[in-house]
């Protein structure tokens, strides 16, 4: 099975292992002492949430994504992710960040409050497309939060990424088993809806062997969306079906129309997808964009430059929701992904990973739980054991490199996890919350990030840190205004120009102002 594998391990020269490089987007919900959603605005001391380089926020003006830039190591990067972490603490008032990727308490569905990026058309763009998801798929699925892994080494095309993320879907079961940390959840999140899950106590759902309920079949999924079947074959077959998906009329959408009745927005287009953004996967490929370029337009343009891993859940037990031996492993996993043998994908085995991925996140620690492997099934603990003794000598590649044995010690811990399933973070927050906190998931959540809230406020923070920070805060509500000033097209031509079909194909496009990072 790993037939190619150590052939093309040997292949990889010293400074190609040194030039991988990493970045962190982080998700995480404002909330209350008490653990209700922040129902406040984006701080003002943290700048604009649309053109801040390291401070945004995601689906909710609740919901703040705090961005690093790209690293060469993965201590670096989580040093950055802390230092953005310190400085938004500091702005935030009486308010905490939720440490669990399944929400907090939360209102009435229309009271979750979208995201607001001023006056600008871009900022507007974001709002309605925002809209649009509520529409679709109802505010409170938006509210689940993350972390995003974005990753690259010089000299991978389009083909090898893509190699990539085919083995990266196969073998996803891994992470979601290993890295799983949302196994119970509030009562306010299923509300109203056919849940399937148990009740530990009051207020509190689970599943007693889940590890990622926000992967599984209550977290991010759409039935339009199942109905896609994207290949993962080539560039010229993704391309497409996306392609498809942004131009193709859906009638429950086109039901929906763009506005209301009173004119206002409903959402950006009437299509399967409004916009690239809107295609949920547990990994993307992706490019760098070009002010006012379509994200599909780039990767057909100039192809894919790195892959954003979209499916680890923040660990309710750290103060950053994630930690370095954790980025290790994902290290040596995707180069794993990447080296090893990659046959294409079929439309069986895309629904047969679907259903693995289900399984995984509601059972994966049932023991003896078996996964669809090939024409059979395999248990998840022998494909695991499997995936480890083959990544072994990647660790140890990327060691020797480095001079540590970091790397093996991050397969090495994973090893232990296999055959000890009680240490899972899954399992250590599901014991938490039955001992010592009645069985209360908020309980738990709360006193978790109020702890986080005084470890990081604790920690030094340097006067020029501090001040790096209002800088770029200030220059971000400076930039949104120039934005807004040099607007000059009505919104409703902004829209049709940016979601015009032409756009997405290649050859030189006709450049609208940038909807970036919606």
């Amino acid at each position: 099975m790993m037939s190619r594998l150590p052939t093309a391990l040997s292949r990889l020269d010293a400074e190609r292992l040194r030039a991988i490089r990493r970045g962190i987007e982080k998700e995480s919900l404002r909330a209350t002492e008490s653990g209700a959603l922040a129902l406040t605005p984006h701080p003002a001391a943290l700048g604009s949430a649309l053109t801040h380089p390291h401070i945004t926020t995601d689906y909710s003006e609740s919901q703040l994504e705090l961005i690093t830039g790209v690293h060469a190591t993965p201590e670096t990067c989580l040093e950055e992710l802390l230092r953005v972490h310190q400085f938004t603490m500091r702005a935030l008032g009486d308010e905490m960040l939720w440490v669990s990727s399944m929400p907090c308490v939360l209102p009435a569905d229309e009271n979750i409050p979208i995201g607001r990026y001023g006056s600008s058309n871009v900022g507007r763009a974001k709002s309605v497309y925002r809209m649009g998801l509520a529409h679709r798929y109802g505010r409170r699925m938006q509210t689940i939060s993350g972390i995003h892994y974005n990753w690259s080494m010089p000299g991978v095309d389009s083909e090898g990424y893509f190699a990539l993320i085919r083995n990266f879907r196969r073998h996803a079961f891994l992470l979601l088993y290993l890295f799983g940390a949302s196994p119970a959840l509030c009562s306010s999140f299923v509300e109203g809806r056919d849940h399937g899950l148990q009740q530990l106590a009051p207020g509190t759902m689970y599943m007693p062997h889940a590890t990622s309920l926000r992967m599984g079949r209550l977290g991010y999924q759409s039935d339009a969306q199942a109905s896609l079947a994207v290949s993962y074959n080539g560039l010229e077959g993704y391309a497409a079906s996306l392609h498809d998906a942004l131009t193709r009329p859906y009638p429950a959408y086109e039901a929906i129309g763009i506005t209301n009745p009173g004119g206002e927005y409903n959402q950006l287009a009437t299509s399967l997808l409004q916009i690239e953004n809107e295609f949920y996967g547990p990994i993307r490929p992706k490019r760098v964009i070009l002010p006012g370029e379509r994200p599909l337009h780039a990767l057909r343009e100039r192809g894919v430059e790195y892959v954003e891993v979209r499916l680890m859940d923040l660990d309710p037990f750290l103060p950053v929701g994630i930690k370095a031996p954790t980025l290790r492993f994902l290290d040596v996993f995707l180069l794993h992904c990447l080296l090893a043998d990659s046959p294409p994908d079929t439309p069986a085995e895309i629904a047969a990973i679907g259903r693995n991925q289900h399984r995984t996140a509601a059972f994966g620690r049932e023991p003896g739980l078996q996964l669809e492997r090939g024409n059979g099934e395999i248990g998840l603990a022998d494909w695991a054991d499997e995936l480890l003794a083959a990544c072994m000598p990647i660790a140890h590649s990327l060691d020797a490199v480095h001079g540590t044995s970091d790397h093996a010690d991050a397969v090495r811990s994973a090893q232990a996890l296999v055959r000890d399933p009680s240490q899972l973070p899954s399992a250590r927050v599901l014991d938490a919350i039955r001992r010592e906190h009645a069985g209360s998931f908020v309980g738990f959540v709360r006193a978790q990030s109020l702890q986080s809230k005084a470890k990081l406020l604790a920690l030094p923070f340097a006067a020029a840190s501090q001040a790096r920070f209002e800088s770029l805060a200030q220059q971000s509500v400076q930039d949104q205004k120039d934005i807004e000033a040099r607007d000059t097209l009505p919104f409703e031509a902004y829209r049709q120009q940016y979601i015009a079909p032409e756009r997405l194909g290649l050859g030189r496009a006709a450049v609208a102002p940038a909807l970036a990072a919606v």
